[in-house]
């Protein structure tokens, strides 16, 4: 399950994923993205990963095809998880996106304020 937080507004979108991401999730949560760069140009995300956050196949794939069309208009990522996992997949990427722009970071989530401060300057 995706759920849009309250701190969102602007280009910077906040999202808490608890569960298994379905398709019809990922198309509407692809689309309030779609919308913020229609509106602002290039938005940057905060995502808080439930230790339960996973995509199914199709969702994945939508995923990862819509960021490799829209890398340009992405800013930061904020990461917030506790899991081990998520910490190492974001120290293995954030390189990778710095390349082509992208800041991308890890937060624990008792650090989660320093993370909207991060993600919205």
């Amino acid at each position: 399950m995706i759920r849009e937080l309250p701190e969102s507004e602007g280009n910077v979108l906040g999202f808490e994923i608890t569960s298994k991401v379905s398709l019809d999730e990922e198309k509407e949560w692809i689309g309030k993205f779609d919308k913020a760069i229609e509106d602002n140009g290039k938005v940057s995300a905060l995502v808080v990963l439930g230790e339960d956050a996973s995509w199914g196949v199709k969702a994945g794939l939508e995923d990862l095809k819509w960021v490799m069309k829209h890398m340009k208009q992405l800013d930061k990522i904020a990461v917030v998880s506790d899991s081990n996992v998520w910490k190492w997949l974001v120290a293995l990427d954030s390189p990778f996106a710095k390349l082509v722009g992208i800041s991308e970071k890890h937060f624990e989530p008792s650090e989660l304020d320093d993370a909207w401060t991060w993600v919205k300057h």
